[in-house]
């Protein structure tokens, strides 16, 4: 207890010999508020772990038909529990938004109905923290109306899915390879059969959509990326040291937050003058032998300025990649990330980005190079501008709602068209 009582003495004395002791104290506050918004929303949870409760799902779920008719063109989107700030509901519910632009009816059914207080209070944290859907929202995904398709946004999910009789498709929203989540086991076993329920899918980028329509034999229709164009966008470097950003999340390991911190101890071997910037968790539990700032989960209104005042970032991508480095692009801030297909399906070496060998030197050499060579860090700048000028939100939606309509309701919605 002492020891950490050391720790979070220490990280506090720096912040505010950064910040100031008025703002490193807002700072303070505020961080025990997300931790009481995320204890509130689902996203803490306490006890004992019951291995039955806890992968019942797998275990032939019985889910319920309610009374109704499925309408054309509704769907029934079933969602793990969320936490304010998760980067994959985001995109599950700016999709939602999109189809709902489209003439599509979608509900949302929240696997756990302990996640939140009521379905009246799911709804509101996505409609302040998210994205305003016109969608309801309800607790519980073992009882559901009839539906046109029914859609899987999780491994878990994907086993209410196929429970689901009152569907006439269903539909797989993957955001990631998730077998990858987990060591060899159960859980890589249940995530990985969910690939093999036969259900169609659209996949966040083109290496799942290849990775599942060639080991898996799945009829897929991949969308790219995009960002908040009124939100990331160049903003005035005030004066200071160079910094690098390192997109830090200990609690992912897929995001390489180990290799990440060898090597930005390289970077500071060479170059001591750097400042590195650790966002994305608090990663004060970690001895860090240099400069840096702990920003921990940075607020989404103030990723920008941030991304503004770092000249290199270093974002580690094992499975797919995140939305960051699209957001740090169209910030004018460079990236670097490890090699692999499930990277440069959307980044490019020496083109939009710098990609490097997965080890500590060698991605040190990558942050260097940029900090140093100012010729490479322009044009690696300028391909950032002109690939996220290409990105669209809403043209990623038309694909989606291109492929749901074409692919999978075409003969439904010509029958209903002519019954008109």
């Amino acid at each position: 207890m002492l020891k950490r009582l050391d720790r979070w003495t220490r990280a506090f004395g720096s912040r505010v010999a950064q910040m100031g002791f008025f703002p490193a104290c807002r700072y303070v506050v505020r961080r025990i508020g997300d931790r009481l918004l995320r204890r509130e929303s689902g996203a803490i949870s306490l006890g004992s772990r019951n291995v039955f409760k806890a992968y019942a799902m797998v275990d032939s779920p019985a889910v319920e038909v309610l009374p109704g008719t499925a309408q054309p063109k509704c769907m029934n989107w079933i969602i793990p529990r969320f936490s304010i700030g998760s980067g994959g509901h985001l995109n599950i519910f700016r999709m939602i938004a999109m189809l709902e632009k489209r003439g599509f009816t979608c509900r949302v059914f929240i696997t756990e109905r302990n996640a939140f207080l009521s379905a009246e209070q799911a709804k509101q944290l996505i409609n302040e923290h998210f994205v305003q859907l016109e969608a309801e929202v309800y607790l519980g995904a073992d009882a559901m109306p009839p539906c046109h398709i029914v859609v899987a946004t999780s491994w878990e999910t994907a086993y209410w899915a196929q429970a689901f009789q009152a569907a006439r498709h269903r539909l797989y929203f993957v955001q990631d390879f998730e077998p990858f989540f987990f060591a060899h086991g159960s859980e890589y076993a249940f995530a990985e059969q969910t690939y093999r329920m036969g259900f169609d899918a659209v996949t966040a980028g083109g290496w799942l959509a290849g990775k599942l329509a060639v080991e898996y034999g799945m009829r897929t229709q991949a969308f790219s990326f995009s960002f908040d164009k009124n939100r990331y966008h160049p903003l005035p470097r005030t004066p200071g040291p160079r910094r690098v950003f390192f997109y830090a999340r200990h609690v992912t390991p897929r995001r390489g937050f180990e290799l990440g911190l060898l090597a930005l101890r390289h970077v500071h071997q060479q170059l001591p003058d750097v400042e590195f910037v650790l966002a994305g968790w608090d990663s004060s539990d970690f001895e860090v032998p240099f400069r840096h700032l702990n920003a921990g989960v940075v607020a989404l209104d103030d990723l920008p300025a941030l991304y503004a005042q770092c000249d290199v970032a270093l974002v580690l991508s094992f499975t797919n990649l995140s939305l960051l480095p699209l957001e740090l692009m169209a910030c004018g801030c460079p990236v670097v990330s490890n090699r692999g297909a499930n990277v440069e399906w959307l980044l490019s070496d020496g083109d939009n980005a710098i990609l490097c060998e997965p080890l500590p030197a060698a991605l040190a050499n990558g942050v260097v190079r940029l900090l140093e060579d100012d010729a490479l860090r322009r044009r690696v700048i300028e391909g950032g501008f002109a690939t996220t000028a290409a990105s669209d939100w809403e043209a990623e939606g038309l694909v989606v709602a291109d492929f749901i309509e074409t692919r999978l309701l075409s003969s439904e919605l010509a029958r209903a068209g002519g019954a008109q």
